[in-house]
């Protein structure tokens, strides 16, 4: 099953592919990628989701305590 951006958005994302492209190409493919199969970045699990699913608790930092996940 293939899903198909409205125009505007596939042409957003080639857009946003081509400022990146010069300073990060592996962005600019991804988001060609994107653009090109159609897949809805706005359906997808986001981190804290991916996280909760798998068990990991991020606790607040305390103190002068940084986290980092």
């Amino acid at each position: 099953m293939r899903r198909v951006f409205d125009p505007d958005e596939s042409e957003a994302l080639r857009a946003t592919a081509r400022d990146a492209a010069l300073e990060d190409p592996t962005l600019a493919y991804v988001l060609l990628d994107l653009a090109d199969s159609g897949v809805d970045p706005n359906d997808r699990p986001t981190r804290d989701d991916i996280k909760a699913e798998c068990g990991i608790e991020t606790a607040p930092a305390t103190g002068g305590e940084q986290r980092v996940a």
